[in-house]
């Protein structure tokens, strides 16, 4: 009796189980017929190699192992039927790049869906409120990590509902069909409950039985969850900032790491590989988080480069106690630290990690590390067809035999990934990208809450005058209301001037350096206002800087970066945006301004509404931009002359040279505005040829005269133009930069040859004495003093690094990655410039752009991306296919609403006095090159050939090519 009582209410039971199965699958079961919204998760345009669909075959096999008929989910690691939400979350992912990838067709795919979220909407909740931290995977039970079952839960983890957050996301975009069903299971749980003061909370159970909320998430992982929440409507901004962290050198490399660390939290903060690949073939790196991740995979570099050990950490289960570590690149104030949620070490089981291996290899395709590791892990797959192994043990060389639903599910989505062309699974535009600087006075920028500081605004291109930053009122700390400009109406069709002649098409390699080149303008690019920042980690840009994106543009149209259309969006976005930039007494434009609200601001990023002055130099690279704009692309002329001509050049421009202003505060608390001549060397001579192609007499700003030089390895080199006109000594050191933007612009003429030649000797003869390769520039780096001038002299002394201060930065030089690229298009046969760019070439972040260059004595990479160093490097690859043209092209139409607001005359805003050019563009057997039109340039030019340099072991009198 007992026996059937049993039997019938089992019977009753599956009774009931099989009408809510079918009541579910009535109401749920998905049409195979995929909606229109789902065709770009379709669209495999990388299809995967043979050997890349056995990676995948082996990773779906581990989950055709693992799979729980009776819920629908599977195992967290092989064999044990225990999961958590961020395993529903892999598993999920996995199964969508499975389908997509054809492992599966599109019944098994709707049954296994089917069932998983059957199970998943009936899931008892912690205290009714959100899933378990983990259940049974065969019995959708609750338990605690040991897989026992609890009546209650353990609580709650905000990360984890974070990744299943952003699954049911790709879940929903893919397969639409399923969207109501993910929408009621999202509504059932009370996901606010795990959000507060703008952070993810979680919950634990105390030993006293209560429930406490914790904050979760630290830098990396914290915001990924972030992002999951804000794809469903759930805002944490704290969550999503970046901060607080700092910045900690490990082999060499500034690292991001979150100040929250295990002492002070009880939370480890650990820095992993995962969080970033996740974020990278989810979301897109963009940002602060696409430089976060290049320093976490350089870093793992380095330390190979130092040790011989190939790395790729991130957290793994094991195959043995204590089953589970975080294998980090920092922890808790330790570097390559291998330890335990508790922070228990345990580096002797530190490992190459199979899926970290993985990622940096699909999203870094084109570096070569993250190739020599992913070839060591691999075939790493189980022989009995159980998917890929966990990794292998530094110490012992063994293979970490742990198969886990974490690593086969990451593998499946990087290949899904890949199969899309390297397309993030989720849409851009579906979060928001936020941006942040270090905590605790550790700063990517410019420091800017440091009273009295003597700073420079961050560009690496363009030397500054030294000013003193006041402190800022606690408003400079707010967030800034961006502006919204809309972009000038459309313009004519192109009419792409006949004078641009591309000899021949990119090769491969320049191909592959100019998008990555490129891909500092888009990852800068403020949506909004149409600007860039001259620096990544800077919201700020001069002129000089938008006369770098705007050559960049150029390039990129004319290399076939970009599209007609992105060309033309962006033009006109900038275009609109000079025309709303304040002007410093109404006259010209500031010498800086915030790229979110176009306020003027300070060279410290502090907002001064009466404006610091305006710089010459700055306004000759913008000119000469918009000059070339205008010429080979004239159907933006008038759009052009419109800008320009709302300018006021009566104090710019006097008595034939170029003047800047600056603003002193006095005692007594008055502004004062000065106006003095430049003298930067190189500088000025660039802006007075820019001046020169508007009608502007500035012949005794350009190029000419006497220069003061000094011997530096035997050569001459230019010190400072000797003049009578100032006593300013404001050039305290040479470097290459404005001379190759002249030589890559106007061509070298005769008398820049003389100053251009020295230049490049001295650096060449020093590199044949003493082996160290030599591209001296001013640069940015991410430490104090944040900008350096490596000189070729310096306040006398040669090969001296300097601060805007004009101290010494020992240990400070840095070999530019633009100088190297622009010397090599200016001489591309020259031994020495072939040798600087193969030192330099792979010095770029796919997603970022490229770096600065690298230290001269440790060969560390200095890391920095700026809008100056890019620009350039696109100018030179333009200049290479251009067979060595001037980039600036002369334009003959003298009818352009500038010209015939000259010739009227008496305009009251300092225009030239006559409607001539003061340049002009010539050839001779030297090449092309401007001169100013009243120089009567030899027909013939013959090349500086003077000095004597040692080439191997043959002494022997030589031009420039064989230097």
């Amino acid at each position: 009796m007992i026996y059937k009582h049993h039997q019938q209410k089992l019977l009753r039971w599956i009774a009931l189980f099989l009408v809510g199965t079918f009541l579910q699958l009535l109401f749920y079961i998905p049409t195979p017929v995929l909606s229109q919204n789902s065709s770009s998760c379709s669209n495999i345009t990388a299809p995967l190699t043979p050997e890349e669909q056995t990676y995948a075959r082996a990773a779906w096999q581990y989950f055709v192992k693992n799979y729980q008929p009776a819920t629908g989910f599977t195992n967290s690691t092989g064999g044990y039927p225990s999961g958590t939400l961020w395993d529903m979350g892999n598993y999920l992912m996995a199964l969508n790049a499975a389908r997509w990838l054809n492992l599966t067709d599109q019944a098994d795919f709707d049954s296994r869906l089917n069932k998983f979220l059957t199970t998943l909407s009936s899931l008892k909740l912690f205290e009714d409120t959100l899933p378990n931290k983990v259940y049974n995977a065969a019995t959708a039970q609750m338990v605690d990590y040991g897989n026992n079952p609890l009546e209650r839960g353990i609580g709650w983890s905000a990360l984890d509902v974070g990744r299943i957050l952003a699954a049911f996301d790709v879940i929903r975009t893919c397969h639409p069909q399923y969207n109501d069903w993910l929408k009621g299971i999202v509504a059932k749980w009370q996901i606010a409950r795990s959000l507060k003061d703008g952070q993810l909370f979680g919950a634990t159970v105390l030993p006293d039985n209560k429930t406490l909320l914790v904050q979760e998430g630290r830098l990396g992982y914290e915001e990924y969850g972030a992002r999951g929440y804000q794809l469903w409507g759930f805002s944490a901004p704290k969550a999503i900032s970046l901060e607080p962290f700092k910045l900690v050198e490990i082999n060499g490399v500034q690292i991001p790491v979150d100040t929250r660390d295990f002492k002070s939290t009880n939370a480890n903060n650990y820095v992993v590989s995962e969080s970033y690949i996740l974020d990278g073939i989810e979301f897109g790196l963009q940002g602060e988080l696409a430089d976060f991740a290049a320093r976490v995979l350089d870093v793992q570099k380095r330390r190979y480069d130092t040790t011989g050990q190939l790395t790729a950490v991130t957290e793994d289960n094991i195959d043995q106690a204590p089953y589970f570590l975080y294998n980090t690149v920092y922890a808790n104030g330790a570097n390559w630290a291998t330890i335990t949620d508790a922070n228990q070490p345990y580096p002797q089981f530190r490992s190459i990690s199979t899926k970290a291996a993985f990622g940096w290899r699909y999203l870094f395709p084109d570096n070569a590390y993250a190739q020599k590791v992913f070839d060591v892990v691999k075939d790493l797959r189980s022989p009995d067809d159980s998917g890929y192994y966990a990794g292998i043990y530094e110490e012992s060389k063994q293979p970490n035999k742990a198969l886990t639903g974490n690593t086969n599910g990451l593998i499946l989505e990087i290949l899904y990934y890949k199969a899309r062309g390297n397309r993030p699974l989720i849409a851009s535009t579906s979060v928001s990208v936020s941006t942040g600087n270090p905590s605790e006075n550790v700063s990517l920028a410019i420091p800017s809450n440091q009273p009295n500081s003597t700073v420079t605004i961050p560009i690496a291109n363009q030397p500054n005058s030294i000013v003193t930053v006041p402190t800022p009122t606690p408003a400079d700390t707010s967030k800034p209301t961006e502006v919204t400009v809309a972009p000038i109406p459309p313009v004519d069709s192109p009419k792409s001037s006949s004078n641009l002649k591309i000899d021949r098409p990119l090769s491969v390699i320049e191909q592959r350096y100019a998008e990555a080149a490129w891909r500092y303008f888009q990852a800068n690019y403020h949506s909004k206002s149409g600007l860039i920042d001259d620096r990544s980690d800077f919201k700020g840009v001069t002129l000089w800087g938008l006369g770098d994106y705007l050559a960049a543009l150029h390039a990129a149209r004319s290399l076939d970066i970009i599209s007609p259309k992105e060309f033309d969006q962006r033009t006109r976005h900038l275009l609109a945006a000079l025309t709303k930039l304040p002007l410093f007494a109404e006259e010209l434009p500031g010498r800086g301004y915030d790229t979110r609200t176009l306020q003027l601001i300070d060279y410290g990023g502090n907002p001064v509404p009466e404006g610091n002055g305006w710089s010459a130099l700055d306004l000759g690279r913008i000119l000469a931009a918009l000059y070339n704009l205008k010429t080979c692309h004239p159907e933006y002329t008038a759009a052009v002359d419109k800008i320009v001509l709302d300018w006021s050049y009566l104090r710019v421009v006097r008595e034939g040279i170029l003047s800047s202003a600056t603003v002193t505060k006095e005692q007594d608390g008055r502004s004062l505005t000065r106006v003095n001549p430049e003298t930067r060397l190189g500088y000025e001579e660039y802006a007075a040829r820019a001046f020169q192609l508007w009608g502007f007499n500035v012949d005794g700003s350009a190029v000419g005269g006497e220069y003061q030089t000094a011997s530096v390895e035997g050569v001459k080199v230019p010190v400072q133009r000797r003049r009578t006109d100032t006593n300013s000594k404001v050039n305290q050191y040479t470097v290459s930069n404005p001379f190759l933007l002249y030589a890559l612009e106007f061509g070298l003429d005769p008398k820049m040859r003389s100053l251009f030649e020295p230049i490049f000797q001295a650096q060449a003869e020093r590199y044949r004495r003493t082996g160290t390769l030599t591209a001296s520039a001013t640069t940015l780096i991410d430490r104090k003093p944040y900008i350096v001038h490596s000189s070729i002299i310096g306040q006398g002394d040669p090969w001296v690094a300097l601060g805007d201060d004009g101290q010494p930065v020992p240990k400070g030089r840095l070999v530019s990655t633009a100088v190297a690229f622009a010397f090599h298009a200016l001489l591309p046969e020259n031994k020495y410039s072939q040798e600087l760019l193969q030192g330099t070439t792979d010095l770029y972040n796919p997603l970022a752009g490229f770096y600065e260059g690298f230290y001269e004595t440790t060969g560390k990479t200095a890391v920095g991306f700026t809008s100056s160093t890019n620009s350039m490097i696109l100018q030179s690859l333009l200049y290479k296919v251009m067979n060595q043209q001037p980039l600036i092209r002369p334009t003959t139409t003298m009818k352009s609403p500038w010209w015939q607001e000259v010739t009227k005359g008496n305009s009251g805003r300092g225009l030239p006095n006559t409607a001539i050019q003061r340049t002009r563009l010539i050839s001779d057997s030297s090449g092309s090159y401007w001169v100013s039109g009243s120089e009567k340039t030899p027909l013939v030019h013959h090349g500086v050939n003077q000095h004597t340099i040692q080439n191997g072991a043959k002494a022997q009198n030589t031009t420039m090519r064989d230097f």
